[in-house]
């Protein structure tokens, strides 16, 4: 089964094509498509690729199923002995997407061959010799 690692809105999801997973709002109307291009890896047909930080070219397509706002969380200050308490809710907005598909570019090549990310040669250091 195909999956990718998404970034949405600071945070990273491991999504398959089917998936409903709820991202920080998004700025859209419910039953628009969105891309999301932000890909750090993408695995399908048992090969890997992985960005550096993120695929070029790569993306995933959802629908917007609903917006809302999730439980509310009570932020409870106290401090004993000094009468000092706080009592705060917050309901966090969300965006409830259906992942459709996960689209990688053809420039990209699997990790059993060449990697996307590469590294750096490390630079030899030759010892210097005191008299």
């Amino acid at each position: 089964m195909p999956y990718a690692v998404i970034e949405s809105g600071g945070k990273q999801y491991k999504v398959e094509p089917g998936d409903w997973i709820k991202v920080e709002k998004l700025d859209s109307e419910e039953g628009s498509l969105v891309e999301l291009s932000n890909v750090l890896v993408v695995s399908q047909n048992d090969k890997t690729i992985i960005g550096n930080p993120s695929i070029e070219g790569a993306r995933v397509t959802a629908t917007i199923a609903s917006h809302g706002k999730d439980k509310k969380t009570i932020i409870f200050k106290f401090k004993s002995k000094n009468r000092y308490r706080r009592k705060q809710g917050h309901r966090q907005s969300y965006t409830q997407l259906n992942i459709q598909e996960i689209l990688t570019s053809t420039k990209e090549t699997p990790t059993g061959t060449k990697s996307a990310r590469t590294t750096k040669p490390k630079a030899k250091s030759t010892p210097t010799k005191e008299s």
